[in-house]
């Protein structure tokens, strides 16, 4: 049987118990929060003092935190780009024969996305409420995310998709949740919980993504193998990695965003490392006896990966200039 013909194969197996990991991992729309439940209520006179306390407190906030919010909101409002992207995948039907149903996995997706759009929508109106930021550059970034496409070398592969969602989504919790701690520290207390609560969905959708890799490694181990391997050897990297400035070329913000929430220690090289180790030891990669040949070289490969990148880490060091961002301009900000 064709390798496609086998993938599908499983991710069919697979789709029955998709519904299941809805309803575990994600949250109905009537009982979830949403944004307006963190920002201030303008239809009360007191939420005009709110808005008032939020930019009193950012004032507080340092240049480097206000540049990783704000490639934080934006990647999570480039949410266009990635449902289109997974809805792409092979396995995934966004409509069943003649026009009925779509299958479990494309109401993941949906489900799924429509849980992280509240992300973007919530920061957006926190950094437009804080007059720290420029917010028309901003939108101009987000816009040329969206337009600028997506490639994380993972094609319509569904087993290198989920590499890379189980990856990325515990990469945006600890973002999330580290921003948060900042903010707190500062006496920010509303955008901390927003972070907080932002980073506990990530948590979820990462548990969910894990689960879809462990189910696959039960019915296509040495294949699933191949494909972890494959992904951390193309470096599993940010959704904003095409970031960009107006005016700009694709994907030259990147690295300077990338530096700045290294000096904070929002993200960090060493982190990347431990979602490794901790996908490693979810997955038990270690105790797989059902490999073929080149995936137990595979599976060596990725349990000396660790220490061989700590290595590496050990002897990076981070600019400590910060690049000035046109997102964070001081023209017409308080």
């Amino acid at each position: 049987m064709a390798l496609d013909n086998i993938r599908l194969e499983v991710m069919n197996t697979v789709e029955k118990s998709v519904q299941g990991f809805i309803d575990k991992y994600l949250i109905p729309v009537e009982e979830i929060w949403q944004p307006t439940d963190l920002l201030p209520n303008l239809q009360s006179e007191e939420g005009f003092e709110v808005v008032h306390q939020i930019r009193e407190e950012a004032k507080e906030l340092g240049y480097d935190f206000w540049v990783v919010l704000v490639a934080d909101m934006v990647t999570e409002e480039a949410l266009p780009t990635y449902e289109s992207w997974l809805m792409d995948m092979e396995g995934v039907e966004q409509h069943g024969a003649k026009g009925g149903e779509s299958n479990s996995w494309a109401k993941w997706v949906r489900h799924w996305t429509g849980e992280e759009n509240r992300h973007g929508d919530t920061l957006n109106k926190y950094l437009y409420l804080s007059g720290r930021v420029d917010m028309k550059e901003i939108e101009k970034t987000t816009q040329h995310l969206i337009n600028d496409g997506f490639d994380i070398g993972t094609g319509r592969d569904p087993y290198r998709n989920f590499i890379y969602t189980s990856f990325q989504e515990l990469a945006t919790n600890i973002s999330h949740k580290r921003v948060g701690q900042l903010a707190k520290q500062k006496g920010n207390k509303m955008l901390g919980k927003m972070c907080n609560i932002i980073a506990g969905d990530e948590m979820r959708h990462y548990m969910a993504y894990r689960e879809f890799v462990k189910t696959i490694f039960e019915h296509d181990p040495s294949e699933m193998m191949l494909a972890y391997v494959d992904m951390m050897k193309k470096k599993i990297v940010m959704p904003a990695q095409f970031i960009r400035e107006s005016g700009q070329g694709i994907a030259d913000a990147f690295e300077n965003f990338s530096n700045a929430a290294q000096r904070l220690g929002v993200y960090t090289t060493y982190d990347y490392i431990d979602i490794l180790k901790k996908l490693n030891d979810y997955w038990e990669i270690d105790k797989m006896r059902t490999l073929n040949d080149d995936a137990e070289k595979a599976r060596d490969y990725l349990m000396a990966l660790p220490d061989r990148m700590t290595r590496i880490a050990d002897r990076i060091s981070i600019p400590q200039d910060s690049h000035k961002f046109k997102w964070v301009e001081p023209n017409g900000i308080i």
